[in-house]
């Protein structure tokens, strides 16, 4: 696989100037000229960006006695899983009301690991997280999104290699939508990669498009390796439902692989637990299937688990087999770093430093508070444990009633009635002439929640109910605009939480809950949050078909929204990410208040409040 190189080229920054000068053409160039920051437990460098087109990177370097980054012999692309950031994807020691993501892949200790396997070789990592964290989504929104994977692939080993460094491009999940990406990006495979490795994550196999381009790379270099693992996922069931159509799933898609192939390549079958494999050109093609005999879900397990990047790296060399077993147990557990990646992101959009998942991202300066009277809580009135416990079993009309009735007649907490004044510009039209103004809006600090200061649940709902209560409260709900406003301003950047399992149970709305003040510890109440929900907002999108729901936002640490603007549920979807935050109804522009409806209504004025034009009516229509 690697070659052997006695004295790696160590690149100093001012190479790293002239290597960015010489490939200024190339998308995600100037990554060069951001700090390494060196890590106090293991012997590399790194840092993190977000590039072009809001794609975010973390990039791992071995480092020399000096502390700056090695130029790479071996250059692996690992493309993040659906809903995974960096942090989470490269892995950190569990704690106490950490989030799952941080313990199920552990790229960044299985390259360490493969470091010390092969002393001789330079290995430097790129994970790529997609905006949005959905590759597949990125290639169907983004316009040449196949050519902009291809170039930066090719722009990043020139950046941290050299002419004839090795690239291995593998992924996890929709992270094999970036790989096909850039298998689609040109007429051939490039030259410079000789190891491609899904890891159940060839969904997207189409042997049309992709069967013969695989043949003719694998026929262009005998040192290639075309590698699959996947397993049965024919038949797992969550919540009563099978995960996979019945054309879907990697399983299939590897047989599809399987049988294109093999009209080209002979290929053989045999079982070495706990895989059966399916092998074709001395090795260079090398299936691994898991037949999965007890059903459940090991999508992730093949990742980390069973030290599934260990693997496809070894595979084919004199270490292979020598670090551990491929099955598991994990192999690299010695070389996972105590506490998740706090290095600095740089680039466009960026916005924050990471940080550790149970701690605050960002802290602002504390901003101006406005306190509303608000109808006052009853005195009997039930907590949010209890209310939650209420409508649990309920259908979703009479829990949207009951969700109503409480937070309109005064049940929710005391900190949500002292709004937080934030600062918007825009447009604005004023004695005949448009000028950009400042303005302020009056933002509840936190999401729409039942129950008392002590007791209570941020709680999910319609946007016909979220719409409801802002009426009756003289309020409104957000726009896209007015959200990143909003999050920009925060006092309290949070990391989002995303949960994969019964998300629009109501047990799931309180374990989130739970979650959220887990990572707001100590903190006090009635600060502006931001990173904890996804927020329903106005949009005339909504009138492009008939009772549609739109959601926005969940701030991640980079800046970027998790959930760009979406109009693709019914508004009768709930799920545990969704929030309402309320707007008082007047803004001040100009020393004057005036109603938001009313400008977001105006064709002249919307713009101060909207980034989409006007929306007419200006609310969600009643059920």
């Amino acid at each position: 696989m690697m070659k052997n190189t006695e004295n790696p080229f160590v690149v100093p920054y001012a190479a790293f100037i002239a290597i960015a000068i010489v490939s200024s053409f190339l998308p995600g160039s100037h990554l060069l000229a951001q700090p390494w920051q060196a890590s106090n437990e293991f012997p590399e460098t790194s840092y993190a960006a977000t590039i072009e087109s809001n794609i975010r990177i973390h990039v791992n370097a071995p480092r020399d006695a000096e502390g700056k980054p090695v130029r790479a012999t071996r250059l692996i692309v690992f493309a993040l899983p659906n809903g995974n950031t960096l942090e989470q994807t490269l892995g950190c020691q569990m704690k106490p009301g950490m989030d799952w993501h941080y313990d199920i892949q552990h790229i960044a200790a299985q390259t360490r690991l493969l470091r010390e396997l092969f002393p001789k070789e330079s290995i430097l990592l790129v994970c790529a997280e997609a905006p949005g964290l959905s590759w597949p989504t990125f290639r169907r929104t983004v316009p040449n999104a196949n050519a902009i994977i291809g170039k930066l692939v090719n722009a990043w080993r020139l950046q941290f290699g050299e002419k004839t460094t090795q690239v291995t491009l593998t992924g996890h999940s929709g992270g094999g939508s970036f790989m096909t990406g850039l298998i689609e990006s040109a007429e051939r495979i490039p030259a410079y990669i000789d190891r491609i490795a899904y890891l159940d994550a060839n969904y997207s196999f189409d042997a049309a498009m992709h069967a013969k381009k695989l043949e003719d790379w694998l026929r262009g270099g005998k040192d290639r390796r075309y590698i699959l693992v996947c397993y049965d996922d024919r038949e797992i069931m969550l919540n009563g439902k099978k995960v996979v159509g019945p054309d879907g799933g990697t399983f299939r898609a590897t047989n599809r692989t399987r049988d294109a192939l093999g009209k080209t390549f002979k290929l053989t079958e045999s079982d070495h637990e706990p895989f059966h494999e399916t092998v074709g050109l001395d090795g260079r093609i090398h299936f691994y299937i898991h037949p999965n005999p007890e059903n459940i879900i090991l999508h992730t397990v093949l990742v980390g688990e069973m030290n599934g990047l260990l693997q496809i790296e070894t595979l084919g060399t004199a270490q292979e087999g020598r670090w551990g077993t491929f099955g598991g147990p994990r192999a690299y557990t010695k070389y996972i770093q105590a506490e998740p990646s706090t290095t600095p992101t740089t680039g466009q959009g960026a916005a924050s430093a990471t940080a550790k998942p149970s701690a605050v991202v960002a802290t602002k300066k504390q901003l101006e508070s406005v306190h509303y009277k608000f109808p006052p809580r009853p005195g009997d009135a039930i907590g949010g444990a209890a209310f939650a416990k209420h409508v649990e079993a309920m259908k979703l009309p009479e829990r949207e009633a009951a969700i109503l009735h409480e937070i309109s007649t005064g049940n929710f907490p005391e900190f949500l009635r002292t709004f937080k004044r934030v600062e918007i510009r825009g447009p604005f039209p004023s004695a005949g002439a448009t000028s950009d103004v400042s303005a302020t809006i009056d933002v509840m600090p936190d999401y729409l929640a039942i129950g008392s200061e002590d007791d209570f649940v941020r709680m999910p709902m319609t946007p016909q109910t979220a719409q409801a209560i802002a009426d009756r409260l003289e309020c409104v709900l957000p726009t896209r605009k007015l959200v990143d406003a909003i999050d920009a301003q925060a006092e309290r950047l949070l990391t989002p939480r995303p949960m994969t399992e019964a998300r629009e149970a109501v047990a799931t709305f309180v374990e989130h809950n739970r979650l959220i003040e887990t990572q707001r510890g100590g903190q006090p109440l009635g600060l502006l949050v931001a990173g904890i929900k996804k927020d329903i907002v106005l949009t005339p999108r909504i009138f492009e078909k008939p009772r549609r729901l739109a959601i926005y936002g969940w701030r991640q640490p980079n800046g970027q929204p998790i959930q760009p603007l979406t109009i693709v549920h019914w508004n009768g979807y709930v799920d545990y990410s969704h929030g309402a935050r309320l707007i008082h109804a007047e803004l001040v522009v100009n020393g004057q208040k005036v109603r938001i409806d009313k400008l977001l209504a105006d064709s002249e004025r919307s713009a101060l409040i909207s980034d989409e034009g006007p929306m007419n009516p200006p609310r969600y229509p009643a059920e």
